[in-house]
Order: C-alpha cells, then structure tokens, then sequence
C-alpha cells in the first residue's frame, strides 16, 4: 500500500518514506504495470499535453512547469506536438483520448466543431491555454492576444509614428494580434506599409526575408511589429545589412521575451508573456479537479502581458 501510494499519490506520504520507497525501487528495477493499476482505479495517472512546438522558448518553459506541477501530484505527461496544423492536432486528438488519458491540455481555442465535440464527448478535465473565449470546452489558462495587438500599436502611436508594418505567423494566435495591430493603426490614420502573413512556426529566416522586401518602401520611419521574436530578430539583423538603422528609421517590436531580445544588436523591445505562469496554472486547474473539484469553479485564468521597452524603439 504504501509502494501505491508512493507512485500515485506522493503528497500523502512523507519525504523519508517516499525516499526510502524510490531507493529500493531503483535497486530492484521495479516498473509498476500501470495499465493494470489503471484498470482497477479507473485512473491512468497520465495527463496528454497537445503544444505546436517546443522550438520557442516560451512553450518550453510552459511545458517544464506544467509538467514539473504534474508530476508532483502524481501524473506523468504524454507531451504530443502538433506543429501548428489542424489536421495533425485532430490526429493526435483522437489517438490520445483513445489511450484514455485523467485529464489534457491543449493549445488555443480555434478548434473545427468536430474536434470540440470529440473533446467533450472525452469526459475528462480539458484545459485550453494561451486564448481566450467566451466558450471554452472545459477550462481555460488564456491570453487576450487582441489586446496585445492593440497595445502594441497604441504604444508606437503614442510615439508620433504615422507609418507601420506587421509581420506575423499563419498561426491563430498570431493572427488575432495582427488584426489588432493593423486595424488600431488604421483608425488612427496611420498607413500600413506592410502585413505579411508568414509560415508558422516563425524562423529568424522569414524575419530576414520579410525585411529585405519591405525595405524598398521605407522612405520614412517606420513602426514594425513582429509576432514573434525570431521575426523581429531576423528584422534587425537584415536591417543591419541594409544600412537601415534602428530605431532611427526602423522601431521594432517582437513577441515572447526570448533570450535573444535582450541580447540582440541593439536590445529589442518586445512583449512579455510568463510561460511558466500558464504551465502552472494549468496545471493547478486539473490537479483541483482530479482532486474532487467541481466543474466551473474557479475555471477560468486571465494570463496578464506587459510590453519591454529597450533600444529598438
């Protein structure tokens, strides 16, 4: 009873007992048979967690503290990537509820009817993260990223600038900042240079890329905002090969808060988003329900962003 309880419920065991129980567990090679164990509690002990990459450091970190909480209440997880395509997402979907995860986490809200009907017919704790609607599927850790966009513009707007571009990833999320971005500008009045609609996942390449086909237009100075900072970091450095120099004639504004905002030639400003914040939370929302928590309370976390400014602009 004790070993069980080690293995599926370590908070009800004390440190020494649990230490002693994991050393003689390494010694013996023991492997629990968890699909014998999830037969007879009805509980697997593994949670699924569908992200569109791990390439970005924002997903990363949200992944080790989701995980990291998990295991800590007990739960392994299946991590799945669906690289931004639906129809992978729909693949992964069906194979995982079929290996009849406790609970699942998954990346936004733009889900086709068929997949939210699949979800919900699961009958297990859903969290959607990184969005937010008004009718999530189950629980939802979200993002405002309209809000993100028309902040961004806002901030450039308040700086005098009357001429903007966007570059930004297919993905949904990055879309609904685009949206934002261009249409507060537009009502301001300020011209729109450029909305380019990039490949997801976004690359430092594309960054480059964009840059050196909009630079023939920028006879003023102007605004760029990136949905990602490996667009705006790919901006900066083709800009740099121009002779285009930032922010003189070119402010920049990326998405994420990766390690290279900071360290880039020169620092770019960019918007903040606390992936471990999401990890965590969402995994506070499923170990509460796993726990006995009813749905509906406490369902549903705003995630809060906020813009750093540095030399770009």
């Amino acid at each position: 009873m004790t070993v069980s309880r080690v293995i599926n419920t370590p908070d009800r065991v004390s440190a020494h007992t649990a230490a002693r129980v994991r050393a003689a567990i390494e010694k013996l090679g023991y492997v629990p048979n968890l699909v014998a164990g999830g037969l007879s509690s009805r509980r697997s002990r593994m949670v699924a967690a569908i992200l569109p990459t791990i390439a970005h450091a924002m997903f990363a970190e949200l992944v080790q503290a989701f995980t990291d909480a998990m295991r800590g209440g007990g739960y392994q997880v299946m991590l799945a990537l669906s690289g931004y395509d639906e129809v992978t997402e729909a693949d992964l979907l069906r194979g995982l509820i079929g290996r009849r995860p406790d609970a699942m986490l998954i990346t936004g809200t733009h889900h086709a009817a068929p997949i939210r009907q699949m979800i919900a017919e699961a009958g297990i704790p859903v969290v959607e993260m990184f969005d937010v609607t008004a009718q999530p599927i189950d629980m939802l850790v979200g993002l405002d990223h309209a809000e993100v966009g028309t902040a961004v513009a806002e901030r450039f707007l308040n700086q005098s600038h009357d001429s903007f571009a966007m570059f930004a990833a297919g993905d949904p999320r990055a879309q609904v900042r685009r949206r934002a971005f261009t249409a507060t500008v537009q009502r301001a009045g300020g011209a729109v240079l450029a909305d380019t609609i990039l490949p997801a996942p976004s690359t430092i390449a594309a960054g480059r890329q964009a840059l050196r086909d909009l630079a023939p237009s920028l006879t003023r100075r102007t605004a760029l905002f990136c949905s990602s900072d490996l667009l705006a970091f790919g901006a900066i450095t083709e800009a740099r090969v121009q002779g285009i120099r930032v922010p003189d004639r070119l402010s920049v504004c990326g998405f994420g808060n990766f390690e290279l905002s900071a360290t880039s030639e020169p620092a770019f400003t960019t918007v903040s988003i606390e992936g471990r914040a999401i990890g965590a939370n969402a995994a506070n929302l499923l170990l509460r329900r796993l726990g006995g928590d009813p749905p509906g309370a406490a369902a549903h976390v705003r995630v809060p962003f906020r813009i750093i400014e540095r030399a770009s602009g």
